[in-house]
This record gives C-alpha cells, structure tokens and sequence, in this order.
C-alpha cells in the first residue's frame, strides 16, 4: 500500500515538472512571437506572456512546497530530450 502511495507522488511530481518545462516553452514562444507580432496581436501576446509568468510562477510555488530537488527538473529535462531523439 505505501509503495502505491508513493509512486502515485512521483507520478504527480513529474507531472508538475512537465507543466514547468511546458509553460516554459510557451513563455519562450509567446515571447518570440511578441517581438514579430503584428500591430493587432501585440495586446494578445503580450497578455500571453504575463498568463504564462502568472502560471509559472504558481508552479514553481508548487514545488518548493512540496519540497522538489531542482536537479530533478534537470533530469527530466534532459529525459525528455533523449526521448525525442529516439
């Protein structure tokens, strides 16, 4: 029972890494998109950007509440970079 318990947080854990490293992507690329956009889209991204500081910011809260290694985002990430090159 204790070792269903404790796979079920790592899963979660993970999980919460993915979301960072994905809300991160999407801050880099509205942010990309924010120095091309045309005069009409400059308000959507710029609104892009600040959600997706506002949704970085509350999971890296996460994390440090539940008391998650830095390094593991470091493994992850470079977990799922060796996972795309296959």
């Amino acid at each position: 029972m204790q070792y269903r318990i404790k796979e079920k947080k790592v899963k979660n854990e993970i999980e919460l890494l993915k979301s960072i490293l994905d809300t991160k992507r999407e801050l880099i690329i509205a942010n990309k998109n924010f120095e091309s956009a045309e005069e009409e889209l400059v308000d959507y991204y710029s609104y892009q950007i600040k959600a997706s500081k506002a949704k970085l910011d509350y999971l890296i809260k996460q994390v440090k509440e539940k008391g998650i290694e830095v390094d593991m985002i470091n493994n992850l990430q470079i977990g799922l970079e060796e996972t795309r090159a296959i």
